[in-house]
């Protein structure tokens, strides 16, 4: 006899789906359990009538990545955030590049690395990556290749591949756009950027200087100083906008 419960979570994981698993550990309905979708739409199980809201807050905690127990006046739910594996599609195969694929692979990240120039774009040179793409980036990417999971990091400083990309990641939903450069060429490109037509909500998008202040020297510390900023996009949503990596002691 199989579990409807255990199914559903399966079938999510496989299929790499967003989703919850709902709990209700006190007060009315203790015990019911419940899987949701990344809509918030029950597939598995039956929450109780008197926490309609339980859907809604489902589907909040989902976007936000987030596992709670939440209160509710009868009930207390505990809810178990189901979430894809993020994907970082890191354009420029520099020595930066070798690092941040390394690091994030550790976090669970699947990682994509782009590059025209195949002698850069190596097994040798990337033996952490998932994957290997050879090309401009109309020859390796198009709109549907980014996602809400999707972290998108820009190293080249070239740009004829960076200028072809802009156009596909900005209209994109893609979670995280960060691109290298100072704070002199950042300028440059966002004024280029707003010049060409690209709304200025867009162009705001763009993490530059790619990175949280941490007074990186080397190739690796840069690596986690912008890993360190995605993880704050990813579960902070970009709040507090000053991050300046100071600790977390008063």
């Amino acid at each position: 006899m199989t579990d409807p419960i255990l199914d559903a979570v399966t079938q999510l994981t496989e299929e790499d789906k967003r989703g919850a698993v709902v709990t209700v550990i006190a007060g009315e309905g203790q015990g019911s359990k419940a899987v949701l979708d990344g809509n918030g739409t029950v597939i598995a199980g039956a929450i109780p009538a008197a926490l309609a809201s339980v859907a809604r807050d489902a589907a909040a905690l989902m976007a936000r990545e987030q596992s709670v127990t939440l209160g509710y006046p009868d009930a207390e739910v505990f809810f178990e955030v189901l979430v894809p594996r993020p994907r970082l599609f890191v354009f420029g195969a520099v020595h930066i590049a070798q690092e941040l694929v390394q690091h994030a692979g550790l976090l669970g990240f699947r990682t994509v690395v782009a590059d025209p120039r195949p002698a850069f774009v190596t097994k040798e040179r990337f033996p952490a990556a998932d994957e290997l793409r050879v090309g401009w980036p109309g020859e390796v990417c198009d709109s549907s290749s980014f996602d809400e999971q999707t972290f998108v990091v820009i190293l080249t400083h070239d740009r004829r591949f960076e200028d072809p990309l802009w156009p596909i990641v900005l209209p994109s939903p893609a979670r995280y756009l960060g691109a290298m450069g100072s704070a002199k060429t950042t300028a440059a490109r966002r004024r280029r950027l707003l010049e060409s037509g690209f709304r200025e909500e867009q162009v705001d998008r763009i993490h530059g200087p790619i990175g949280i202040d941490i007074g990186s020297q080397t190739a690796g510390e840069t690596a986690i100083a912008i890993l360190a900023e995605m993880i704050s996009e990813r579960y902070l949503h970009g709040e507090p906008a000053d991050l300046t990596g100071q600790p977390l002691r008063a």
